[in-house]
C-alpha cells in the first residue's frame, strides 16, 4: 500500500524525518506514536505530498505521490483546520467534497448518516460557517468529511484531539470497523496511547525523526511503549 524509500526532510540545519525503509501493508491499522517533535505531522504531510522531501520518495499503490496525484483518489485526510473551508457551512463543505470524489447530494447525505450520532446534533443545520463552530465540531467536521469518501487510504493527525470522552470513544470504534469492515488502510497519530493501542495493529514509534520501535499490538508491545513513555518522563523531570 505505502512503501517508503531513504525519506528524509530537513528544515534548516535540522533533521526532522530520516526513514531509511518501511513499508504499510493494505489493511493496516497503524498507530504512530511519539512524543512532541518527534516527526508524526511531518510524516503525514510528506505522505500527502505536502511538504517536498529532500531525499527519497513515498510510494502509494507504487504511485509516487509527488509525481503524480491519482493516488488522491482513494485516500482521504484530515491534518488540521487548514483542510477546512471555513466560509462555507458544514452541509456545503460536505457537498463540495463530495462532488471533488463524484457523489451528488444524495449519495452524500446517504454516507452522512452514519455520523449522526458522532455530530450529536450540533453540526447539521446550524445556519454557521465552519468558522464560528467550536474546535472540537471543526475537527469532528474534517474527520466525517475524510471518511464519508470511504477511502481505501485514510491518515488522520490527532483524531482525538479537541473532542469530548464521548467523541473520543466514538472515532475510535468508528476507525475500528471502517478497517474491519472495509479494509481501508488507516494511519492515525495520537497522544493518546490508550486509544491507539486500543485499536491498532501496528505500532510505530518515532524519535527525532527517527523510527525507533516497529512493533505489532501485543500485551508486551503495549508495556514496550509504556516503559518508553515513563522513562522520558523521568528524563525530562530530570
Amino acid at each position: 500500500m505505502i512503501h517508503v524509500q531513504n525519506l528524509v526532510k530537513r528544515f534548516g540545519a535540522k533533521t526532522a524525518l530520516d526513514i531509511p525503509e518501511l513499508t504499510i501493508e493494505k489493511g493496516t491499522l497503524l498507530g504512530l506514536v511519539g512524543n512532541n517533535g518527534a516527526g508524526k505531522t511531518t510524516f503525514f504531510r510528506l505522505l500527502l505530498d505536502l511538504l517536498q522531501a529532500d531525499e527519497g520518495c513515498v510510494l502509494s499503490n507504487d504511485i509516487d505521490v509527488s509525481a503524480s496525484e491519482s493516488w488522491k483518489r482513494y485516500t482521504g485526510a484530515f491534518i488540521d483546520n487548514r483542510f477546512l473551508i471555513e466560509f462555507l457551512t458544514p452541509e456545503e463543505y460536505f457537498y463540495f467534497v463530495g462532488e471533488t470524489y463524484g457523489l451528488n447530494k444524495s449519495s452524500v447525505d446517504e454516507r452522512l448518516s452514519p455520523f449522526s450520532r458522532f455530530m450529536n446534533n450540533e453540526i447539521m443545520g446550524q445556519k454557521k460557517y465552519i468558522r464560528n463552530f467550536s474546535a472540537g465540531n471543526k475537527q469532528k467536521i474534517g474527520i466525517i468529511a475524510a471518511m464519508m469518501i470511504k477511502p481505501e487510504l485514510l491518515i488522520l493527525d490527532e483524531p482525538f484531539n479537541f473532542l469530548d470522552p464521548s467523541s473520543q470513544l466514538e472515532i475510535r470504534d468508528m476507525l475500528a470497523r471502517m478497517n474491519s469492515e472495509q479494509g481501508s488502510t488507516i494511519l492515525i497519530s495520537s497522544h493518546n496511547l490508550n486509544f491507539t493501542t486500543d485499536i491498532s495493529t501496528r505500532l510505530i514509534l518515532l524519535e527525532k525523526g527517527l523510527i525507533k520501535k516497529d512493533l505489532s499490538n501485543t500485551p508486551e508491545a503495549i508495556t514496550e511503549l509504556n516503559d518508553y513513555f515513563i522513562e522520558q518522563a523521568t528524563v525530562f523531570q530530570n
